[in-house]
């Protein structure tokens, strides 16, 4: 099994982020909230707040925003990753293998469209409850070994791919981790 993270890995960007734009369209009175979510997504890259603190943030607005949500979510969804899937990098489909798992701390809600389409089965990452609102469980940093051990009790990674060195505690569980830059990709262990 090959395991990969999502964002700034095979696809190019962080999801979260071009979501967020995307999705002010359709609601602009979310456009009040981007610097603070462009200062969020920098911070939480450089290890400056945890996810405790962006719930902290904006918690109600999620909630709030879910619960009197009065359209299909999940065709909002497939509008983003119609305009976005070319996003994908092409190293991807060079070595995509039947098995491979991604491993992101990018919403479920938000990987499970894009990975259907382009044939990963398996993919694990943040859990939330669309219809509260609430985020119920983070697969993030060394919550990723939690998520993958449940998941695959027995599993061994092959090869792992990151755009990041935080993910330093699913290393010990892969035979080999590549760090990708760009297109660039280099094996570190």
């Amino acid at each position: 099994m090959n395991a990969y993270d999502f964002d700034d890995t095979i696809y190019k960007g962080d999801s979260s982020l071009h979501f967020f734009l995307f999705y002010v369209k359709r609601e602009p009175r979310l456009i009040r909230y981007l610097p603070k979510v462009v200062s969020i997504l920098r911070d939480y890259h450089k290890e400056k707040i945890v996810f405790d603190d962006i719930i902290d943030q904006f918690g109600h607005i999620f909630e709030d925003h879910f619960k009197n949500m009065t359209y299909d979510f999940d065709e909002v969804i497939k509008e983003f990753w119609d305009k976005n899937e070319k996003r994908i990098k092409p190293f991807y489909k060079e070595i995509q293998k039947e098995d491979d798992l991604v491993i992101s701390a990018s919403p479920t809600f938000m990987l499970e469209e894009i990975c259907n389409r382009i044939g990963i089965k398996h993919f694990l990452g943040t859990e939330m409850n669309l219809e509260k609102g609430t985020f119920e469980r983070w697969c993030f940093r060394d919550k990723k070994i939690e998520f993958f051990r449940e998941a695959f009790p027995d599993g061994v990674i092959d090869d792992f791919y990151t755009d990041s060195l935080h993910d330093e505690f699913l290393f010990p569980y892969a035979k080999r981790v590549f760090l990708v830059k760009g297109n660039k990709i280099t094996q570190i262990k």
